[in-house]
């Protein structure tokens, strides 16, 4: 990292490359002298984003999946970036967490987890990509 202000990676859609990023994140929030939980939620956050793009959003090849980020202001923005099937995470609708789990439809407790892990979402697609970008307060 030249700029510790900034993250630049791209990763293979091969879920054993989410090892790989989330020491690279561990290193990147270490760098901006940020704490420490910022890192595990910004980790568990991408591991469930990109375990989803990996799984479902390819019809199979290697494809490159980029990550960037940067701190500004006291807080992180995670932009991940794919070119597999159009989706949208933030359309799910909040799962009913007072259902039983035999009353849940399956599905939808992931982006949950990532919009309490985050302060802030937004998707967009842009160019023939998903553009998700995650914005997490230090």
């Amino acid at each position: 990292m030249t700029d510790p202000k900034t993250l630049a990676v791209a990763i293979r859609n091969d879920l054993s490359e989410i090892e790989r990023l989330a020491h690279i994140v561990n290193d990147f929030v270490s760098c901006n002298h940020l704490p420490s939980r910022v890192a595990f939620d910004l980790n568990l956050a991408l591991d469930e984003i990109l375990t989803n793009v990996i799984s479902y959003g390819y019809d199979g090849g290697e494809h490159l999946i980029n990550i960037r980020g940067h701190v500004a202001g006291g807080a992180v923005t995670i932009e991940v970036e794919d070119d597999g099937r159009p989706f949208d995470p933030l359309a799910a609708p909040e799962p009913d967490l007072t259902a039983t789990l035999d009353e849940r439809p399956i599905g939808g407790l992931g982006i949950h987890l990532v919009r309490k892990l985050t302060d802030r979402q937004e998707y967009r697609r842009h160019e023939g990509k998903n553009l998700l970008i995650l914005k997490k307060n230090a």
